[in-house]
């Protein structure tokens, strides 16, 4: 599944999110940033090792929020004011940005928000930050540049939190960020034993289903370890250092090919290039693996997979997955899109489901209603599994809907937690 707008990519879970090279994401280049944005004396933040003695984790969350819930009314002035900060003081730093930063824009914020809902949830705070600090290692992040940004958002809050800023929040958005960074380079470090920063990966053939939709297959130059329903992050030749998410819409196979479903979406630099640029020969550059949207061989609940548009990517992967654990268990498949014509990969999934017995595909268009309705028409659901992947609309209902058919939260997966921040 094509994510050209998304951030994070994500993950499964959501936390405080950096952008390339461990630094917040979000925000707009410096160039627009307030005249002032240097004046302040840079405020003291602690390296890794943090001496604050740190309080009951709730109260940290509380300031924290606190904090957020000010800001948030003039968001772009914050971002403007943090990425300033950053480039200014650290000018070694700019290079690891693309250099149009406007898609940037807003998603610091939108990060911290989210993180703000999850502090207090360790298991999930720690195993995102994890992927993100293995992430990392393809924009050349180093330990040493976390300190910097720790300081320029410090920095950013100060001149922006007014009323609720004071010395017990400054002390606890400093236990948070160092929490944050110290988890993301020790899984960058531990990750640097055995796997590469990136893989270079050729186009070998380019597939147009319709005039938006491609599918892309890829020859990776190494092994490339990935499960059924991940996701990889992509760069092309030829927007250098703007990096998007894409599911794989297939299970690991013999030849270590890897094929993508990317949609062309109205300026979207990475997904329009690859969409209609890319062709066999060229080469791509892929970050790790992500995402936890993965079936669970250690039972069998029935597996109940919603996939909107380009979304129906890892729900392919996830039924061949199924299939060659050798699995008998029930798997639902309702594929939307707009039209039959946007039903790009349909004849696919038919043919699995001509070939599997335990599968059964309903394509649901527009003019037969949304997903979570159709969804509603069959069932019981409550001892399945869910699935979802599409747009962040249809998730964000997905999951009311799951929710209202019985099946537990913890059942319910998908990887654009990031993105329902209301």
């Amino acid at each position: 599944m094509g994510r050209d707008s998304h951030f994070l990519s994500g993950a499964a879970a959501v936390l405080p999110s950096f952008d390339h090279g461990g630094r917040l994401r979000g925000g707009e280049d410096m160039t627009n940033a307030p005249a002032a944005a240097t004046d302040a004396p840079p405020p003291r933040i602690p390296g890794a090792q943090s001496r604050v003695p740190p309080p009951a984790p709730s109260l940290d969350a509380v300031l924290v929020r606190r904090t957020l819930a000010e800001v948030a009314p003039v968001a772009d002035r914050l971002t403007s004011y943090f990425y300033a900060l950053l480039f200014v003081r650290n000018p070694e730093l700019r290079a690891m940005f693309p250099a149009a930063m406007d898609t940037q824009r807003d998603r610091l914020l939108k990060a911290l928000l989210t993180a703000a809902e999850h502090l207090d949830d360790a298991p999930v705070l720690t195993r995102y930050l994890q992927n993100l600090g293995r992430g990392h290692r393809k924009y050349g992040t180093r330990s040493v540049d976390y300190p910097a940004v720790g300081e320029a958002l410090i920095g950013a809050l100060l001149r922006y939190a007014t009323t609720t800023w004071d010395e017990e929040t400054e002390a606890a958005w400093i236990r948070t960020y160092t929490t944050i960074s110290q988890i993301m380079i020790d899984a960058a470090a531990e990750n640097e034993q055995h796997a590469p920063a990136w893989w270079q990966a050729e186009v070998v053939s380019h597939d147009l289903r319709t005039p938006e939709v491609a599918v892309v297959t890829l020859r990776p130059d190494q092994p490339y370890p990935f499960l059924a329903g991940q996701y990889t992050t992509l760069e092309t030749p030829w927007w250098p250092r703007i990096w998007r998410h894409y599911s794989f819409a297939s299970a690991p196979r013999p030849d270590g090919l890897l094929t993508l479903h990317v949609k062309a979406v109205p300026a979207g630099w990475v997904s329009n290039a690859l969409v209609h640029r890319a062709r066999p020969g060229d080469v791509l550059r892929l970050g790790p693996p992500a995402g936890s949207m993965t079936v669970d061989h250690s039972t069998d609940n029935g597996l109940l997979c919603l996939g909107g548009g380009t979304g129906i990517a890892p729900i392919k992967a996830l039924v061949e997955d199924v299939a060659e654990h050798g699995d008998r268990r029930p798997v639902e498949v309702f594929y939307g899109a707009r039209s039959d014509h946007d039903l790009y990969d349909i004849d696919t999934m038919l043919r699995l489901q001509k070939t599997f017995p335990w599968l059964a595909v309903r394509p649901v268009t527009e003019e037969q209603g949304r997903l979570p309705d159709a969804l509603r028409r069959y069932g019981p659901w409550a001892e399945y599994d869910a699935y979802l992947s599409g747009p962040v609309g249809m998730i964000r209902s997905g999951v009311d809907a799951l929710r209202g058919a019985g099946i537990p939260t913890d059942r319910i997966r998908h990887d654009h937690l990031e993105e329902l921040v209301p």
